[in-house]
This record gives C-alpha cells, sequence and structure tokens, in this order.
C-alpha cells in the first residue's frame, strides 16, 4: 500500500483523494489543538471557513458551545478559547461542541473533503493516527496545511512521524515529498521541540508570547486519540475516530 505527502493543500490535483484516505496537518497548531481537545472530551470539533461563519454559526447552535479560534495567533474577540492545545481541561470542556476556524489547519481540511476517509493528525498522535489509517486499508495522502500559502517545516514534520509509524504497517513511500518527509523527521525527531521553535509558526507563535503552545506540539506520542472528519450538511464535523 502507498502512502505519499503534499505539502500544501493548492498541490492536490483534482484526483489525488479519490478512493484514499487523507491525513491533515497543522502541528502549530490546529490539529493538536483538535487531539488535545478531543482527547479533554469535547465531543466534536465542527470546521468553518472563517471566523465570521464561526459567529453566525455560535448564533444559531443550540446546546453546549465554545467558539474556537485564532487571529494572527491569538483568540478573536468574543470567542471563547483561542488555538492553544494546552487550554482545555476535561472539567470544564467535556461534551462541549467547538466551532473552530483558523487560519491554515481548518481550510486543509475542508481542501481534503474529497478523500474516502479523512482524519487529522499531529506529531502528539502520530503513531495512533497510523494506526487508524491503516485500518481503512486504503492508499494515504498525507496533507500539509502549510503558513499562509507557505510550506510548514513542522507539517512535513507531523507527516513525516506519521509516515514512519505507517512503514511498520506495511505501507510504502512514494514520492520525493514522502522521501523528504522522512528524512526530516529522523534528523528533527530528538530535539522537536528546538526545531519547531525557529519555523515561521513557531516564531510566530513566540512573537505573541505563547511559546508553551509549542513545547506541547513537540510532544510525539502522547495521545491516543485521532479525529476523523465526517460530514453534517456542508459542515465536516470532527469526532474521535476510536481505537
Amino acid at each position: 500500500m502507498k502512502a505519499e505527502v503534499v505539502f500544501l493543500p493548492s498541490m492536490l490535483r483534482p484526483d489525488d483523494l479519490q478512493s484514499k484516505t487523507a491525513i491533515v496537518f497543522d502541528v502549530l497548531r490546529a490539529t493538536t489543538t483538535m487531539t488535545a481537545a478531543l482527547s479533554m472530551g469535547i465531543d466534536s470539533i465542527r470546521i468553518y471557513p472563517t471566523l465570521e461563519a464561526v459567529r453566525r454559526a455560535g448564533d444559531g447552535f443550540k446546546g453546549n458551545k465554545l467558539l474556537c479560534g485564532e487571529q494572527a495567533c491569538v483568540k478573536p474577540k468574543g470567542f471563547d478559547l483561542g488555538n492553544s492545545p494546552g487550554q482545555f481541561d476535561r472539567a470544564s470542556h467535556a461534551d462541549a461542541t467547538l466551532l473552530m476556524a483558523t487560519t491554515n489547519g481548518t481550510k486543509a481540511i475542508l481542501a481534503a473533503q474529497t478523500a474516502a476517509n479523512l482524519f487529522v493528525a499531529a506529531l502528539v498522535n502520530a503513531t495512533a493516527a497510523a494506526e487508524v489509517a491503516a485500518r481503512c486499508h486504503r492508499p494515504v495522502v498525507l496533507l500539509c496545511a502549510g503558513t499562509q500559502g507557505e510550506v510548514s517545516t513542522e507539517d512535513i514534520l507531523g507527516s513525516g512521524a506519521v509516515l514512519t509509524a505507517l512503514k511498520n504497517h506495511g505501507y510504502e513511500e512514494t514520492g520525493d515529498a514522502a522521501q523528504i518527509a522522512l528524512h526530516l523527521f529522523d534528523a528533527a525527531r530528538n530535539k522537536l521541540p528546538e526545531v519547531l521553535r525557529e519555523t515561521t509558526g513557531g516564531r510566530n507563535i513566540r512573537r505573541v508570547q505563547l511559546d508553551d503552545d509549542i513545547i506541547f506540539a513537540a510532544r510525539l506520542d502522547v495521545f491516543d486519540e485521532v479525529g476523523q472528519v465526517e460530514w453534517a450538511g456542508k459542515v465536516p464535523v470532527i469526532r474521535s475516530a476510536g481505537r
């Protein structure tokens, strides 16, 4: 079975995801935050393309909801939560629904909607994501969200971590992008916090003094939860895939 890496949503070709499993990465920080939220008991995460779409959805949503997102790396005005993975706790947030939009990650999820199976992953749940994807018995596309249209080192690292684990399930990497991801992860796996700090995304986060988010995101395989994307009409909804 083949596994490939795509560095940006804009690099997807129309048939790239047909009959395949896709895994989306926005390591700093959306898919790390989604994984942390599900691990702390969040019931589901509803994905929207813009902050204004989240606000409109929140106005009409009945039930226990939390508006979650970021604008220039910080919590938007009127939102309950920002995009920090360490902000969740089970006592306060269990069983709530997140209504979420971010600069890069949520847009990548929308770009991958034609996949037969769609998951979100990061460094924090790389091995678990590989196990869930392997059970689908389909070729895998590892899609990096990037940072405002540019390739992101941290997302390539995330895809390399999952690809490394997929090889243990009999998957074979295909293409130069996959080779790059494997080599980059192998070189960085023992110094992930330092590497993430120096990426463009890491520098942006440090600029607003959210260094703890980098430390959180740089931990390898600390969660077993994997978010699976389903659809409620045109709205992507993420719930735990279960293991």
